[in-house]
């Protein structure tokens, strides 16, 4: 099956696309953020099945150096590190740069020196903007409205600059809304339903009117996957959505429903976006992967929202229901 490097292994997505990858019988090294806690974030959590199966190398995706070594003998490259948190981008945009754009750099780099045969580079939803057409295909103009939106549309292109210049074998995974188990309090699914398992009667949320195409997280790995078993995928990049979209608000009110059907929203200020950087409406376009690869939608929004419920429920210490977590 060839030996692969997930990068950002240790975050919600690396997380489960290492767990994929293992079931699936690849040789796994699992790129994490170096710290003096030896922690390796998520991946703490798996099964000792899963990571008997996992090399893990610490590093820093900043640094060439380490990011060059950790590719070392490696078919393969999932490039998962980020920073992803649009409201601290706003107040420290300078560690977007040096981590999405640098990073990125530094492993397309290290790629062509190594004669890697496959990256994948990830991408997000919020390069588009606010959508000026529906649905959302891959020609769709870019629109930085945050400095996180910006650094990715940097990294992005940066991207296709290597496979059109070097004819570097990348691949520009797009995913739109991912939600599921592990995902940080800093995204509206685990923010509202922490709220409510935390017995909180009001539900402290941002704008209620932007439009989200949510994807289950273990659809969003065998999205990458499937990219990656398909040659097709060279050069392109390509969406993973549902093309389905829900508000916020409509979001919201349901997962009340489910919960704690007593409890009402309320706006909190400090949540809100400046309103040229609110991206207010997200519906992808899913024609391209469905063509160039046998992926397909596994679970039903319902099913998703079931278990990442089932997740948070079993696992509130690891959350801050309490605070604003940016």
């Amino acid at each position: 099956m060839g030996k692969v490097l997930v990068t950002g292994s240790d975050g919600f997505i690396g997380s489960h696309l290492t767990e994929e990858l293992v079931k699936k019988g690849y040789e796994v090294k699992a790129f994490v953020y170096y710290n003096s806690f030896n922690t390796w974030g998520w991946l703490d959590t798996l099964p000792k099945e899963i990571m008997d199966h996992v090399e893990i190398f610490q590093g820093d995706i900043r640094d060439p150096n380490g990011v060059k070594e950790a590719m070392k003998g490696c078919d393969a490259v999932f490039h998962l590190a980020a920073l992803i948190a649009i409201p601290f981008s706003y107040h420290s945009p300078d560690t977007y740069v040096d981590t999405n754009i640098k990073g990125t750099l530094n492993v397309l780099q290290a790629a062509r020196d190594l004669g890697t045969k496959r990256v994948l580079v990830t991408s997000t939803s919020e390069v588009y903007g606010t959508a000026q057409y529906v649905p959302i295909d891959e020609k769709h103009p870019y629109q930085g409205q945050s400095p996180y939106s910006a650094t990715k549309i940097g990294a992005d292109r940066l991207a296709e600059s290597f496979y059109r210049s070097f004819s570097l074998p990348v691949t520009i995974v797009r995913p739109f809304n991912t939600y599921g188990p592990r995902q940080s309090a800093r995204a509206v699914i685990p923010t509202i339903i922490t709220q409510l398992l935390a017995g909180k009667t009001e539900i402290k949320l941002g704008s209620l009117t932007p439009t989200r195409d949510f994807n289950y997280v273990k659809d969003t790995a065998h999205g990458f996957i499937a990219m990656y078993e398909s040659d097709k995928t060279i050069g392109q990049e390509i969406n993973i959505a549902t093309q389905h979209e829900i508000s916020i608000g409509q979001l919201a009110q349901e997962l009340i429903r489910q919960i704690n059907p007593e409890a009402k929203i309320v706006c909190d200020e400090q949540r809100l976006r400046p309103e040229k950087s609110e991206v207010n409406r997200l519906l992808g376009c899913n024609k391209k992967i469905l063509e160039l690869t046998d992926w397909k939608p596994q679970y039903t929004f319902e099913q998703g929202l079931a278990e990442t419920i089932e997740f948070l429920r079993h696992n509130m210490d690891k959350y801050k229901a309490d605070i604003y977590n940016l």
